[in-house]
């Protein structure tokens, strides 16, 4: 690790206490069927002095994100901190209050409006902005707006935020989600020697997932909107933190939303759980234009995570700062992989300036130095280091079986493991006993010795993501894979077009058993005015749209004709009930013989 900033430096904590007004007590969120959704006092061992099994660094994170409750940001700003991964800021307006980023849950969504309410009344909510398309940022929609309360209530978001929403949360949203399993630890216990912080936040919550679709784009920055006599001017940030993302200012108020642009600590430019690799590059620009183009319209910054920060001088050094950070890390990768060097030796090489390993907030405890530098190289050159050897390298069984049997056999190779974790070489220590445990997953004791070396490498993490992987690995060696148990598709379905409908089925055919067949289907969606012809050959399933009424060239083998609702019913397996078909029957059942279920609990740390 290397030199940190001083422990005396107490700012972040008199920033994060200040305009404090109140806290959820107790620090519980329940869904209805009294399943517990998030639970901040959990964090209460936070309190205590830092233990061995956790770096000082990331403790003295963890009790800065663990504050909880209802704070003012400036006059008629309100934050909810400490009730989910995510802020949700509230912005009074002349009727009623505007909010900013309604969480990951509609229940703790909920509870953080009740709790703005407990203290400041019973302001209906006028407006609902969500600054990217991150689902941290839109998931508790519905906490705020309950079916049927949205009408007449703008919903603004940077625009292609439905399709980005889209694509990482319902099209490879299995795989992302039980990945993020991993990254916030979801199955350890809340302790100093299980789950500490996900140095963005807490962990993430486990609620109903919902979306309310956009009504107002931003398209441009400069672009000026006022919602309920309050004036935005916004800043459109794309390819920066998410693909689409917005930072915005409220000139009355004096105050900036620097949405996930900018916040108290290094972030990714390539997430643990797997994501688009973001633009180091632009990212860095973005925030240069941030400083010039809000000049001096505000007194304090704030983000949908972390604490505001105070001054218009100490918000510029802030936004400076983390600009050269992100340009730091791609410029200097770019460096390097131009001199020859590999992702995982550019990783080893990189290091920051010394002023920026100095400042907390570019402390890498959400992302890190190591995959971010990772992520740059895969964005520009990506898996592939060039090497002819890793060009058609064996999976991971295959490769495991070979190097036990070079190390000499199961027994040599344990033994040789358990002599470099003893030297303190836990990285190569867990590469030999990773092997062990794919050529042989019923070795019990290389997977207690490989379980061992994870705890004791998140234990040492200051990153908290790299510690909640390291100690899932450990849990899931011991005690077997989890099962996701937050849908994150399940509550957006409504607010999807038909188009991406018809996409998420398309990416669960299974090819292999459907590349013999050949069908078929027209959807007449009375409710759209448009026909989609629905086309599976060679294992694949596109689709066309056109208006309803167009006579297509070559009849379909079955047409249905339906409103939306009936589509998503349809695709819920409630059958044709209500809807009229023409042509064989038969055909949809072969269709969905072809769509297959995701795993949810599919193997990371075995075979």
């Amino acid at each position: 690790m290397s030199d940190l900033p001083s422990f005396e430096d107490t700012t972040d904590f008199e920033n994060a206490d200040r305009g404090f007004l109140g806290a959820l007590v107790p620090a519980v969120v329940r869904a209805a069927d009294g399943r517990v959704v998030w639970d901040n006092d959990a964090y209460d061992y936070l309190r205590g002095e830092c233990p061995d099994t956790v770096s000082p660094s990331l403790w003295r994170q963890a009790q800065l994100c663990a504050k909880q409750g209802l704070y003012e940001v400036a006059e008629g700003i309100y934050q909810v901190r400490g009730l989910d991964l995510s802020n949700m800021t509230l912005v009074e307006g002349e009727r009623g209050v505007i909010v900013i980023d309604p969480l990951i849950s509609t229940e703790c969504a909920a509870a953080a409006l009740g709790l703005y309410r407990e203290h400041r009344g019973e302001r209906p909510v006028t407006g609902l902005i969500y600054t990217h398309s991150h689902g941290d940022h839109f998931g508790g929609a519905r906490g705020v707006l309950p079916e049927g309360s949205e009408r007449g209530v703008p919903v603004i978001a940077p625009v292609g935020f439905l399709e980005h929403a889209v694509s990482e949360n319902v099209y490879a949203g299995n795989a992302m989600t039980r990945r993020a399993m991993f990254m916030y630890g979801d199955r350890l216990p809340k302790s100093p020697e299980g789950q500490v912080s996900a140095g963005l936040g807490m962990t993430t919550s486990t609620g109903t997932v919902s979306l309310i679709p956009p009504t107002v784009d931003v398209t441009r920055t400069g672009q000026d909107e006022t919602v309920d006599g309050v004036r935005i001017v916004f800043q459109l940030t794309p390819g920066t933190e998410a693909p689409a993302e917005m930072n915005f200012s409220f000139p009355q108020r004096r105050a900036l939303c620097l949405a996930e642009n900018a916040t108290h600590n290094m972030h990714n430019i390539l997430t643990l759980r797997g994501a688009v690799v973001r633009d180091a590059r632009i990212w860095s620009r973005y925030l240069d234009e941030a400083v010039e183009f809000f000049g001096d319209s505000y007194d304090v910054a704030f983000a949908s995570h972390h604490w505001p920060t105070w001054g218009r001088e100490n918000v510029v050094e802030l936004l400076t700062q983390q600009r050269d950070l992100y340009a730091y890390l791609h410029d200097q990768t770019l460096r390097m992989l131009n001199s020859g060097l590999t992702g995982a030796e550019l990783a080893e090489e990189m290091r920051l300036p010394p002023a920026l390993e100095q400042a907390w907030h570019a402390r890498g405890y959400y992302g890190s130095l190591s995959h971010n530098t990772k992520a740059v190289y895969q964005r520009y050159l990506g898996w592939f280091d060039g090497n002819p050897a890793h060009l058609w390298e064996h999976p991971p069984v295959e490769l495991a079986t070979r190097y036990v049997e070079l190390a000499g056999g199961a027994e040599s190779a344990l033994a040789k493991a358990r002599s470099y974790a003893a030297d303190g070489d836990l990285r190569f220590a867990a590469t030999v006993l990773n092997h062990l445990v794919f050529a042989d997953p019923r070795n019990d004791a290389a997977k207690e010795e490989l379980a061992g070396v994870y705890e004791r490498l998140g234990h040492g993490s200051e990153n908290g993501t790299w510690r909640n992987f390291y100690l899932m690995a450990a849990l899931e060696l011991r005690q077997g894979p989890g099962t996701i148990e937050l849908d994150t598709s399940a509550g957006m379905a409504m607010a999807l077009t038909t188009e991406m409908l018809l996409d998420s089925v398309a990416v669960r055919i299974d090819g292999p058993k459907a590349w013999n067949d050949s069908l078929t289907v027209d959807l007449a969606l009375t409710d759209e005015g448009n026909r989609h012809r629905l086309t599976l050959r060679n294992g694949a399933l596109t689709h066309r749209a056109a208006p309803l009424g167009t006579a297509p060239e070559v009849p379909s083998d079955l047409t249905l004709t339906l409103t939306k609702p009936q589509l998503l019913g349809l695709l819920a397996g409630q059958g044709l009930d209500g809807v009229r078909s023409e042509g064989d029957p038969a055909v949809l059942g072969r269709l969905f013989s072809y769509v297959s279920e995701p795993d949810k609990s599919f193997a990371i740390v075995t075979p």
